[in-house]
C-alpha cells in the first residue's frame, strides 16, 4: 500500500493538471515519447486481440495500432478524451470500440475483459499506483499482458537527489519525479498469477522503462479465491 504525503498525488490534482495539458499535449510530448510509444504498441501487437489503453490521453497511439486490434481507451481527463474522440472520428478508426472517462483505480469493466492492457506514463501519476495495477490485473485475461511505459527513479546518486528536490513542483504538473522499480517488484511478489516478463530502458534520457507483466493462464481462479477469502 502506498502512503500519501504532502508531495504525493491526489485525483483532483491529476485531473486538473491534465485538463491544462490537453490543448498542448501532442505538441509537447508527441515527439519526445514517440520511441517508447512505438515500443509499447509493438509489444501489444505481438499478442493482439482486445487491447485497453489506460490513460489514452488525446489518442496519439490509436492510429498506430494494426486494424486487426480491437481498441478501447480510458482517461481520467475529459478534455483529453474529447481530443481522442475527435481523432477517432477524423481518421475513421473503426477498430476503436469505445472511449470512456474512467479512473484507472476503479475500472468498470468485468474481470478478464482484455488480452492486452497498455498504460504509457500512467501508473506513476495515479494517487495509489498499486490499486491501479490491481485493477489492470483484474480486467486482464489469463495469458495476457500488461505493458507499461513508466518513469523509473534512480536508486541513488545525483539523479536520485534531483528527483527528490523536484517532486513538489512535479506534483503540480500531475507527475511523480520519484518512483522506484522496487514498488513494481513488491506488487508483483504479492499479486497472485502476475509475473515480470521484461524490463528494458526506452528513450528519452534513459529515465523510462518498458515493463511487461504476464498473467498466468490459471490466474482467474486465483483471483476469485482471493476475493472470496477477503
Amino acid at each position: 500500500m502506498s502512503t500519501l504525503s504532502e508531495v504525493d498525488l491526489d485525483a483532483q490534482t491529476v485531473t486538473k493538471a491534465y485538463a491544462r495539458w490537453a490543448p498542448v499535449y501532442d505538441l509537447v510530448f508527441g515527439a519526445v515519447f514517440e520511441r517508447g510509444r512505438q515500443a509499447a504498441i509493438a509489444a501489444a501487437e505481438r499478442i493482439g486481440g482486445r487491447i485497453l489503453e489506460v490513460g489514452v490521453g488525446t489518442g496519439m497511439s490509436l492510429p498506430l495500432y494494426s486494424k486487426n486490434c480491437q481498441l478501447s481507451g480510458i482517461d481520467i481527463s475529459e478534455p483529453m478524451l474529447r481530443k481522442a474522440q475527435e481523432r477517432v472520428t477524423e481518421l475513421g478508426l473503426t477498430n476503436v470500440e469505445g472511449l470512456w472517462v474512467m479512473d484507472a483505480e476503479r475500472l468498470s469493466f468485468p474481470d478478464n475483459s482484455f488480452d492486452v492492457i497498455v498504460a504509457q506514463h500512467v501508473i506513476t501519476t495515479c494517487p495509489n499506483p498499486e490499486a491501479a495495477l490491481d485493477e489492470l490485473a483484474r480486467v486482464l485475461k489469463p495469458g495476457g499482458e500488461i505493458i507499461l511505459i513508466s518513469r523509473v527513479g534512480a536508486d541513488a546518486g545525483l539523479r536520485r537527489s534531483l528527483e527528490h528536490l523536484f517532486q513538489p513542483a512535479a506534483r503540480k504538473l500531475g507527475w511523480r519525479s520519484e518512483f522506484s522499480f522496487e514498488r513494481y517488484a513488491r506488487w508483483t511478489a504479492k499479486t497472485a498469477g502476475m509475473y515480470l516478463k521484461e524490463r528494458r530502458a526506452v528513450p528519452p534520457f534513459g529515465h523510462f522503462n518498458l515493463i511487461r507483466f504476464g498473467k498466468d493462464d490459471g490466474a482467474g481462479a486465483a483471483y476469485d479465491s482471493a476475493r472470496a477469502a477477503g
